[in-house]
C-alpha cells in the first residue's frame, strides 16, 4: 500500500493497481480521503460550497461549483415534477415540443453563411426532418389546426391557459374521431371560444368569427357539437370577465373598472342578468360606471368595443342603476 498526496493537499491512501480508476469508481474513493493535519474524515458542504475536515475544521477546497439543480424537492413525487431537460412540455405542439427543429437560417453556430453544397444539404434534411415530425394523417391534421388555434389567440391576444385548454379540447375531439364532416378551421375556432369560456377569460363569439377564416353560423353550429360530444359543462359568462378588456380599450381608470365591477354584482345580485346577454350587462355596466365617476365615455365608443348595439346598452343602463339603488338603499 502506497501513500500519496492530492493537488489540494488531501492525503489518501491507494494500492499501485488502483490508480488507474476513473469515472464513478474514482469518485467512490471520496470517501477515503483523509485530512492531512489530523487524519480526519473529509466532509462536503454544499451550501457553503466546501470541502473540509469534520475534527479540526480545516477548509480544503473552497468556492466549488454546484452542478445540482436550483431547486429542491421533499419527496420523489415533487423531485419528478420539477425535474425537466430542455423546453417544458406544451399542448400547443402537435408532438408537445418533444422534437427537434432545423434553423431555416443557412448559417453555421458562428453566423457564417454555409456553401451551396451544404445549403442544399441542409435544406434536404429540413424536408425529411418536417416529413418525420408528422408520421400519420391524424399528426398532420393536429398541426394544422393547433398552427390555426396559435394564429387566431395571437390576433386575440388570448394568454397561455386559453391556449393550452384550447389545445387539450381539439386533442379530444381528434381521439374522439368527432370531426367527420367538418373542417379543421370550424372545430379549431369552437375550441377556442369554448377554451376562453372554460377559463373564464371569454371572447365574444364575434370577435372569434373575425379572426376565423369560417362564418360565425359555423362556429355556433360546431362550438355546440363539440360542447355536447366532449359534456363540457358551460356555465353562462359572466359578465364581470369582459370588464378589463373593455375598461382597457376604452382607457378607463382604475375607479372607473371597480365601480362597474360593483354595479355588475349588485345586478346579478338582483336578477338582472338573467335570460339578458352578458356582454350587453358588461358595457352598460362600464357606461353607468363612467358616468359616476365623471369619464368621457359615450354609449357609440362602448357599442363599437362590445359589438353591441346602442339601444341594447341603453335597455340596460336604468335597470343596472335601479339594481345598485336597491341594493345600496336594502
Amino acid at each position: 500500500m502506497t501513500e500519496s498526496f492530492t493537488t489540494s493537499g488531501v492525503r489518501e491512501e491507494s494500492r499501485p493497481e488502483e490508480h488507474d480508476k476513473t469515472g464513478e469508481e474514482g469518485r467512490d474513493e471520496l470517501s477515503a480521503k483523509t485530512c492531512p493535519e489530523c487524519s480526519g474524515r473529509i466532509v462536503h458542504d454544499e451550501a457553503q460550497a466546501e470541502t473540509y475536515c469534520q475534527d479540526c475544521g480545516r477548509v480544503l477546497e473552497s468556492e466549488q461549483i454546484d452542478h445540482g439543480p436550483e431547486w429542491r424537492a421533499s419527496d420523489s413525487r415533487e423531485k419528478n415534477a420539477k425535474s425537466r431537460v430542455g423546453a417544458p412540455q406544451t399542448q400547443q405542439l402537435h408532438d408537445r415540443g418533444l422534437s427537434t427543429v432545423i434553423d431555416w437560417r443557412d448559417e453555421d453556430a458562428y453566423g457564417r453563411s454555409l456553401s451551396s453544397r451544404q445549403q442544399k444539404k441542409m435544406r434536404r434534411l429540413r424536408k425529411w426532418d418536417e416529413r418525420f415530425r408528422t408520421k400519420s394523417n391524424q399528426e398532420r391534421n393536429l398541426k394544422q389546426a393547433l398552427g390555426e388555434i396559435n394564429r387566431m389567440a395571437s390576433a386575440l391576444g388570448c394568454p397561455d391557459p386559453i391556449r393550452e385548454t384550447t389545445s387539450v379540447l381539439y386533442r379530444q375531439a381528434l381521439e374522439k374521431d368527432i370531426l367527420q364532416g367538418r373542417s379543421i378551421e370550424g372545430m379549431a375556432t369552437a375550441a377556442l371560444y369554448a377554451g376562453s369560456r372554460l377559463e373564464n377569460i371569454p371572447r365574444t363569439l364575434d370577435e372569434v368569427a373575425a379572426v376565423s377564416r369560417v362564418d360565425k353560423i359555423e362556429i355556433e353550429r360546431t362550438y355546440r357539437y363539440l360542447a355536447d360530444e366532449l359534456d363540457l359543462e358551460m356555465a353562462p359568462p359572466d359578465p364581470e370577465a369582459y370588464i378589463g378588456r373593455f375598461a382597457s380599450r376604452l382607457g378607463c381608470p382604475d375607479e372607473t373598472e371597480r365601480r362597474s365591477r360593483e354595479l355588475i354584482r349588485s345586478a346579478v345580485e338582483e336578477g338582472v342578468h338573467n335570460g339578458r346577454n352578458p356582454i350587453g350587462i358588461a358595457a352598460a355596466a362600464l357606461y353607468a360606471a363612467a358616468k359616476r365617476t365623471n369619464r368621457e365615455v359615450t354609449q357609440d365608443d362602448l357599442a363599437e368595443i362590445a359589438n353591441m348595439s346602442k339601444p341594447t346598452i341603453s335597455k340596460r343602463y336604468p335597470e343596472i342603476l335601479e339594481a345598485a339603488d336597491e341594493v345600496s338603499t336594502g
